[in-house]
């Protein structure tokens, strides 16, 4: 990290945080997709505030069905439709909804293995063709982006007994040998040892997941939750979010 990040860091929290305010511990419940993310930021505004994070991370899908059954949490990072079924349901606090980030999906691969061509629609419909497997997280908020990709490339029925619907994020099906190619988020796709980002789907094949913050109706430390959330928008995270393969919303 640079002089000029930390100071920005440390200048940031002075802003959000209340003078002589009591150390929290912030249980963050968030999307594998921001993992990455926030395991870089989260110890800087631990740093910067004083206040400590414990997260848990997973589809977005699987976290929101968690708090719906009453986990606890001070703070959740899902994608924008979850955080709004969040609101609806009085579990979140809707003045504090803050989009964070979005992600757009990519392909992935075993990293050694000769990297195929997916910058077009149509070298991307040769890839996933002439792969012997294909995979993407079944309860995944990306699911549906890999699916309407799938369509709208023509291929979707040709490519349906490859197709492996995964219980983990794809890159890490990837690196297990589970499938030859993955689909998932770009931000998924980097942090995992042992596979190559091939490269982003074409632009007009391409989805993006919007990640919205929000804090718990049932926080205890809500000012500090919501400092959290004013720290993953200051200008010390867009150099992170571009890193990680994402970019602010």
């Amino acid at each position: 990290m640079t002089f000029h990040r930390l100071l920005a860091a440390f200048a940031a929290a002075s802003l959000l945080l209340p003078v002589g305010a009591r150390a929290a511990e912030l249980n963050v419940s968030a999307s594998t997709a921001v993992k990455s993310v926030l395991e870089e930021l989260g110890p800087q505004f631990e740093k910067t505030s004083g206040n400590k994070l414990t997260f848990s991370f997973g589809p977005a899908a699987t976290l929101k069905e968690k708090i719906d059954h009453g986990a606890a949490f001070d703070v959740a990072i899902l994608t924008a439709p979850l955080i709004d079924a969040l609101i609806k349901a009085g579990k979140v606090d809707a003045a504090t909804r803050t989009t964070i980030a979005r992600a757009g999906l990519g392909v992935s691969l075993p990293a050694g293995a000769p990297k195929p061509d997916v910058a077009t629609d149509e070298a991307l419909k040769r890839t996933l063709l002439a792969a012997k497997s294909v995979g993407f997280n079944g309860v995944g908020a990306s699911r549906g982006g890999c699916e309407a990709m799938l369509r709208k490339l023509g291929i979707a029925d040709a490519l349906a007994p490859k197709i492996k619907l995964l219980d983990v994020s794809a890159p890490v099906a990837v690196a297990k040998g589970e499938v030859e190619i993955g689909l998932g988020p770009v931000s998924e796709i980097l942090p995992v040892e042992g596979v190559q980002l091939a490269g982003p789907f074409p632009a007009d094949v391409q989805s993006y997941l919007v990640f919205s913050a929000a804090v718990s109706s049932a926080s205890k430390d809500a000012d500090a939750a919501k400092a959290l959330i004013k720290f993953l928008t200051s200008p010390v995270a867009p150099p992170v979010l571009k890193t990680k393969g994402m970019e602010p919303g």
